[in-house]
């Protein structure tokens, strides 16, 4: 799932070449940003593309030889003039008169010539890695080898090589890609540009190779850029060993541009850099075209409101509850504070109904959730690597908090496992304006059997780069606060020679105990909370939900498809099946007896109030059966590390719930196991009551 479709896309043709392209948003004025070598498409700017066309128009096009443009094996068809004209001809047809032009290594030679040959087309040029030809010394790190001979060996840079490429190829991606992306942590993109440079072929890359045209000379390039009169700003890292430094300082110099060096940073800074790159566009564009202020306010300090943001997880509803929870406890110690809330469907239609505030900026949010649903099977959701390919949508979410609390002032972030928030934060601390506080109810990402060396070589990856991010700015997050007891913790390591998570979690977060967003006290008259609720006293209540996330669609079809068997094994059944808000109620096709609910407000109530509930192993809906001491049957979800390592420790450590295998639950089995569960006396451990006002004290200690 992408962060932003395109509003329009389409082919342009020439030479009998089609090149596809996109365009988003409807702002002014107009970025089209270029593609580079047909090596990579123009998804190499998807971290880009929604920041920027909320405040400008974007227009974008895959290169020929890649994406889903046309793969000429005819070198003429590569040279210079032809990207030139592809993006000329892009213009015309989006209807752009004059573009800013942003180009990554070759892309930049291309926007400069488009430049220099129609400068009453271009605003300005953003220069990603400069890649001009003679225009410096080659990169004085890197061994060169003859491309076209056959050569001796294969080791490094050797595998730049004709005759390599036709034996293998992906290798040469691979190492090549490795060189490009020096910054420890960078196996996301890393992957991404393998991916895209596999979808083209050997044939179209060797003809791009032949098919490029340089300056001739040092002085025909250097009279390129003296030619250029509009704005130019020039962005290199200093790690980057594909174009040398040198070039970029060069062209600034040349053209009168800014340049801004980035320190251990390599050749795709727009890939591992985002937040960075994306400011440094948007500033470059509006100092060029400047927004239009209708009205600016400003109210002195001891006349503002204190203010905190909750961001809250809309990754199903377990998170909102207890946010709820913690921010009314939270006014309750601070009365005079206004909260509003930065998160998204389905947690906002929690909030609407509670009468809460949502900023206006919510709207911009790309779904998380909605990402998560395109991202599972039947009952099977791989949590680790839907986190990892949301990761244009986690930019997309950080780049709107960015710029609200840029324009906003707040007295606390508050971040329930806001990951875009603490990920980007950490990697731009210098973003940071108020106190910062973290929830969450799981700490260290467990690699699943099913993904084997590499899942477990990248999920401990992935927490070394969480432990180095606390470890060097130590006081970013000014309190974390794990959401349960250090017993909770999983008793595993972060990875190999990594800390214990236990360990390191105790060192470094406050415990509030386990927040319900509910006292079971309330409920302890099951009598009459079931009348309350229309159960009769002779009816075995059983509900089977699967939360807010619609990733449990399976298990509640395989629980309807076991109803006929359970009612006559419990004749007094009454089985409610809550599809919950993403799951339409209409497609689950229920037999005479059966009652199937869209959302229900409250369904912890009902929880409290059942015989027997029949659920998925998240952690907020599990622990409210816990709470309320009933009797429960919980199937995770295949390949969620949470649900089957975090969620499933926190259960057993309570004694709670029966688990089952998905692979086993069949409806005979879900039939008899509810025979069995259903009003089973238990004796779970009790569930803290008062987590929420203990949390909110943490919270409230930042004010």
């Amino acid at each position: 799932m992408r962060a932003r479709e395109p509003d329009n896309s389409g082919y342009i043709v020439r030479d009998g070449v089609n090149v596809y392209y996109e365009e988003f948003g409807d702002g002014d004025p107009t970025v089209l940003l270029m593609p580079t070598h047909p090596i990579v498409h123009s998804l190499m700017w998807k971290a880009q593309v929604p920041y920027l066309a909320r405040h400008f128009r974007v227009v974008t096009f895959d290169p020929r030889g890649n994406g889903k443009s046309d793969r000429p094996t005819n070198p003429a068809a590569y040279d210079d003039s032809n990207y030139v004209s592809d993006a000329l001809q892009v213009m015309d047809e989006t209807a752009t008169e004059r573009a800013v032009l942003v180009g990554l290594c070759s892309g930049v030679h291309w926007c400069l010539q488009l430049g220099a040959a129609h400068p009453d087309r271009v605003l300005g040029v953003v220069s990603l890695a400069a890649g001009v030809p003679f225009l410096a010394p080659p990169h004085p790190h890197r061994l060169e080898y003859s491309f076209d001979e056959e050569l001796d060996t294969d080791e490094g840079w050797a595998k730049d090589n004709r005759h390599f490429w036709k034996r293998d190829y992906r290798a040469f991606v691979e190492f090549f890609f490795e060189q490009l992306l020096p910054e420890p942590h960078s196996t996301k993109q890393w992957e991404d540009c393998v991916e895209w440079a596999m979808e083209s072929s050997v044939e179209a890359m060797l003809a791009a190779d032949e098919g490029k045209v340089t300056p001739a000379s040092e002085e025909e390039a250097a009279e390129l850029l003296r030619r250029l009169t509009f704005p130019t700003l020039f962005i290199h890292g200093r790690l980057d060993a594909c174009q040398p430094f040198d070039r970029s300082a060069r062209a600034a110099e040349l053209t009168g541009g800014t340049l801004v060096t980035l320190e251990g940073v390599g050749h795709v800074p727009q890939a591992r850099h985002p937040v960075k790159i994306n400011s440094l566009i948007r500033s470059f564009v509006q100092s060029i075209v400047p927004p239009r202020r209708l009205q600016v306010e400003w109210t002195r300090s001891t006349k503002r409101p204190r203010r905190a943001l909750f961001v809250s997880s809309p990754i199903g509803l377990g998170h909102t509850l207890r946010d709820i929870a913690i921010a009314d406890e939270l006014r309750k110690k601070e009365p005079e504070i206004e909260i509003h809330w930065l998160t998204q469907n389905p947690v906002t239609k929690v909030l609407h109904e509670r009468g809460e505030t949502i900023h206006p900026a919510a709207r911009h949010l790309a779904s998380e959730s909605g990402h998560f649903q395109s991202e599972c099977a039947e009952h099977d959701l791989h949590a680790f690597q839907s986190i990892r390919t949301m990761d244009e949508i986690l930019v997309n979410n950080f780049m709107v908090f960015k710029d609200l609390v840029e324009e906003e002032h707040y007295d606390l972030w508050v971040a329930d496992e806001g990951w875009d928030v603490d990920y980007f934060l950490h990697e731009n601390p210098e973003l940071k304006r108020a106190p910062f506080a973290w929830l969450t109810d799981f700490v260290g990402w467990v690699p699943m059997p099913s993904g084997g060396d590499r899942e477990a070589v990248v999920a401990a990856d992935y927490n070394l780069e969480m432990i180095e991010h606390i470890e060097r700015h130590p006081h970013l997050r000014d309190r974390s606060v794990y959401v349960g007891d250090p017993d909770d913790i999983v008793p595993l390591d972060f990875g190999p020679d990594l800390p214990s998570i236990r360990d390191w979690t105790q060192e470094h977060f406050a415990f509030p105990g386990y927040v319900t967003g509910f006292d079971p006290n309330d409920y302890a008259d099951r009598d009459e909370l079931r009348a309350r609720l229309g159960f009769e006293p002779d009816e075995r209540v059983c509900i089977a939900t699967v939360g807010g996330s619609g990733v449990g669609e399976a298990l509640l079809r395989r629980v309807i498809a076991a109803f006929p068997l359970a009612k006559r094994l419990v004749p007094a059944l009454r089985l409610i099946v809550v599809a919950g808000p993403r799951i339409d109620p209409g497609s689950l096709e229920a037999p005479d007896g059966l009652e199937v609910r869209g959302y229900v407000q409250g369904l912890y109530q009902y929880l409290a109030a059942s015989d027997l509930a029949i659920v998925h192993g998240g952690l907020t809906t599990t622990m409210e059966l816990t709470a309320s001491k009933r009797p429960f049957i919980y199937v995770p979800l295949r390949d969620h590390f949470e649900q089957n390592f975090h969620v499933r420790h926190r259960l057993n450590r309570y004694g709670a719930g029966r688990h089952m295998e998905y692979d086993d639950a069949t409806p005979e089995a879900i039939a008899h196991a509810v025979d069995e569960e259903i009003a089973r006396e238990v004796d779970y451990r009790d569930v803290d009551s008062d987590g929420a006002a203990r949390a909110a004290a943490l919270l409230a200690e930042l004010l």
